[in-house]
């Protein structure tokens, strides 16, 4: 068997081609060699949404949602001072799962679509591309596009994220075009058969095909060409409440627990994890001049004496200083790596239902361009809305597993919303930034870093002077490949990459023991 490498991994799909003679031998009635092109799809909806949670245990350590207190030297010696573990696959979950897990998978079903014209099922694998090349461009700066999934290929060049953000564009205006026919084959039923998400309704999908393009369109904003107004257009063109959201429900009912939601205690996975300063800070009022935030109670824990919200000190190693009963709880809220089998809280639930996107992350990108379009009226607007669909996304989330949190309620929601520290008559972009923080927080990681390194991580707001990420500060003491600066991109992976593909990295400085600090072409000027 030849070995046929890809922009991921050897072997995997090229698999089935490379052993064609050996393995024709007979037809398997419980393996088909072909499928009908609609079968594609559940997996690679379950990886669009459960992936960027596989490396939102490493991402969510730069933008400091959370910090480890494992003893172990990953992640909280390198990932929590903003480095990276050499030799080690760690934040490179979504590399393998677009090379791979969709790869020649999302190939193979957007071609059955294309020839049997199935405008619909196409259109959502256009979104699925555009999803893929979009997510490893914020996260890795250049990627190889162009030549990936070639099998006749043993090395790859990679390509400019300037290339990777048109062809972003390019999918996402394709996917519009397609999921508004109504000819062909269109068929919701067909859709539906694996459409886990929307259950086959094209129009929902294309609202989020106008939803993901204006987020992507709105990563230009340190760009001569970013227009806040087309944003803003495609952002109205989206969701129209919470009801649009696209949810991926976890039924947990697999033995081997591939089908609970990754951050439920069954799947362990951030079990050691804890709440940081910074988190609980843009919560408990000491940010936002006393205001004490309603979904604290319900997203966040408290203490082990269940007393005071605390969070992790980035700069000290696990709990630091403090004793027992000031340690703040797992986020299942109970004390040490308890909580198995017991209810839990938000989007730590084994069944709790995560998002590709959200109405309220929508809004809050509408805020941001309202106000540097100058209309500061649209912008409070929008971020009313923003917070307002985020309590309401709280609220549906603990009922998604019979989670014991109370629901917030309509008294709490409206006095929130009318203390001025919260809601002045003039919002700026550190309020609409650090409100949007938390409403992605603990789930939209991709977001929520491209936006701090959109704004540098501690730039100041340029009308109130108040830095747009209230209260962020950067580990006193970097990972020591960072030679004092502070992460920008995670290393390609590295059983594909830095093992098979050398060459290629070379060629834009990959081998450089502080790529990861290179600044992404999207955050310059």
């Amino acid at each position: 068997m030849n070995k046929t490498y890809t922009a991921v991994l050897i072997a995997g799909l090229a698999a089935a081609s490379a052993c064609t003679d050996y393995l024709d031998v007979n037809n398997n009635p419980n393996g088909p060699q072909a499928v009908s092109a609609n079968l594609y799809l559940p997996p690679m909806l379950h990886w669009m949404v459960t992936s960027p949670q596989f490396d939102g245990r490493f991402v969510g350590h730069y933008a400091q949602e959370w910090y480890s207190t494992s003893t172990a030297t990953s992640p909280a010696a390198t990932w929590g001072k903003m480095g990276y573990d050499p030799g080690s696959d760690n934040g490179a979950q979504q590399w393998r799962d677009v090379y791979w897990s969709l790869g020649q998978n999302l190939i193979d079903m957007n071609t059955k679509a294309e020839a049997e014209q199935r405008w619909d099922l196409l259109g959502v694998g256009m979104i699925l591309k555009a999803w893929g090349w979009q997510v490893l461009t914020d996260l890795h700066g250049e990627i190889i596009i162009k030549e990936a999934i070639d099998q006749t290929r043993t090395t790859f060049d990679y390509d400019p994220q300037d290339y990777a953000y048109q062809e972003v564009q390019r999918l996402l205006d394709s996917a519009i075009v397609l999921l508004k026919r109504t000819d062909g084959a269109v068929d919701a039923t067909y859709l539906g058969i694996g459409d886990k998400i929307y259950n086959g309704d094209r129009t929902r999908w294309l609202k989020l095909a106008a939803g993901m393009l204006a987020l992507s369109l709105n990563h230009f904003s340190n760009k001569a060409s970013y227009d806040p107004g087309r944003v803003m257009r495609l952002v109205d063109s989206s969701f129209t409440g919470n009801s649009d959201d696209p949810l991926l429900a976890y039924t947990c009912t697999s033995t081997d627990f591939a089908d609970c939601n990754f951050w439920g205690r069954t799947r362990n996975n951030v079990t050691a994890y804890r709440q940081t300063q910074f988190i609980v800070g843009l919560m408990n009022g000491t940010q936002f001049g006393g205001a004490v935030d309603p979904r604290m109670s319900r997203m966040l824990t408290l203490d082990s004496a269940n007393t005071t919200y605390r969070g992790l000190d980035v700069n000290q190693s696990g709990f630091g200083a403090l004793t027992v009963t000031l340690q703040p709880r797992n986020f299942f809220g109970y004390t040490g790596t308890n909580g198995s089998g017991l209810p839990s809280r938000y989007i730590f639930a084994d069944r709790s239902r995560l998002p590709v996107m959200t109405y309220a992350e929508l809004q809050f990108v509408k805020a941001e361009a309202a106000l540097r379009s100058g209309n500061s009226a649209l912008a409070r607007t929008a971020y009313v809305n923003g917070i307002s669909s985020h309590i309401d996304f709280v609220n549906a989330r603990n009922l998604d597993a019979g989670q014991t949190p109370p629901q917030i309620t309509a008294a709490e929601k409206a006095a929130f919303l009318a203390d001025t520290n919260i809601v002045p008559a003039t919002v700026t972009l550190s309020h609409i930034m650090s409100q949007k923080y938390i409403a992605l927080w603990g789930w939209g990681h991709n977001e929520l870093w491209m936006d701090m390194r959109r704004y540098h991580y501690t730039d100041l707001d340029p009308v109130s002077g108040v830095q747009v990420f209230r209260g962020f500060t950067a580990p006193t003491t970097l990972y020591a490949d960072n030679i004092g600066k502070i992460v920008q991109r995670i290393r390609p992976r590295y059983n594909s990459e830095y093992v098979w593909n050398r060459d290629g990295l070379d060629a834009i400085g990959g081998l450089a023991t502080d790529y990861h600090t290179k600044a992404l072409w999207i955050t310059q000027p």
